[in-house]
């Protein structure tokens, strides 16, 4: 069975995508896993330390402990998505013991998301963490430049930050970055934006983002490496396939299907199942409709 490292390595060879589902809530991991399986093909399973904060996953350990009971190590792997250096609030965060406590639950690839600080320092923690990553076999995934939050507080419209080009990944830094670190993968910031956190916004669809393809190209050739997406979900579709094509090799999904979970929870009154069911239909579409991707699993991951 081969290890995540050589699956992300070769979608981004073959010029095809691995889906990281984001799971702020335990029961939506049974219908990920079962979705992944029922249309034979490969996904990441993860969780980001702000959804143990805001949502009702609890933990890196309670997260590990849902995706076992269900795991289907032929589709699935478990990824610790965005360890911030410096959280949303301002506040330093013990990121390296929390990747360790990962580490040692099993997880299969981490992140450390140093992107809040300037260059020399996100270099410094994220090798720190790729060190402990390596140590233990596993990859693990960095963040270069500012991706929008939905909800934030910027004082620009995305057109004008699209077109200014505020925040996005710079390509001489990229490709410092990634010799002075040894990540396995780099998320970027190239017109996309997180999902929305407050209660106020949370329900409404995204803006819809496009991507600057032309950027992207100039990343992967800077970098060489499997390059990632983050905030996936209202993307246009032509933009999210073409730059799988120019070497997005792992796109994050999360206001998407944590969207279909909490409408069909309060729609029907509190019924898990139906909940459960929402997730499933939609993390089929997204595989099957979205990124086309049914059926790949021996293509990215081998038998």
């Amino acid at each position: 069975m081969l290890g995540i490292g050589q699956v992300v390595k070769n979608a981004f060879r073959l010029g095809t995508v691995i889906p990281a589902f984001n799971v702020p809530y335990l029961p939506m991991i049974k219908p990920i896993i079962q979705a992944v399986a029922d249309l034979d093909s490969f996904a990441l399973v993860e969780t980001a330390r702000i959804e143990w904060l805001r949502f009702e996953c609890h933990s890196a350990e309670a997260v590990m402990q849902e995706f076992a009971k269900w795991d289907r190590p032929g589709h699935v792997r478990l990824h610790l998505d965005h360890i911030p250096v410096i959280d949303e609030s301002g506040s330093r965060v013990d990121y390296s013991t929390i990747v360790q406590e990962a580490i040692d639950l099993g997880y299969h690839s981490v992140m450390v998301d140093g992107s809040s600080l300037d260059l020399a320092e996100n270099t410094r923690a994220t090798r720190e963490v790729v060190a402990q990553a390596h140590a233990a076999g596993i990859p693990c995934e960095a963040e270069l430049g500012a991706i929008l939050r939905e909800g934030g507080e910027a004082p620009l419209s995305y057109e004008d930050l699209f077109k200014s080009g505020a925040g996005f990944t710079k390509v001489e830094q990229a490709a410092l970055f990634v010799a002075g670190t040894g990540c396995d993968w780099l998320s970027v910031a190239i017109g996309n934006i997180h999902g929305a956190l407050s209660a106020v916004v949370k329900d409404k669809g995204k803006t819809e983002a496009r991507l600057s393809l032309e950027l992207l190209d100039r990343l992967r050739q800077a970098t060489a490496i499997p390059l990632v997406l983050h905030g996936g979900s209202g993307v246009r579709r032509e933009d999210v396939l073409a730059a799988i094509e120019h070497g997005i090799a792992k796109v994050n999904i999360g206001f998407e299907i944590r969207s279909a979970y909490e409408i069909s929870l309060r729609e029907s009154g509190g019924d898990s199942a139906k909940a459960q069911d929402s997730v499933y239909q939609r993390t089929c579409w997204l595989i099957s409709e979205y990124f086309n991707v049914a059926g790949n699993r021996r293509l990215v991951a081998g038998d």
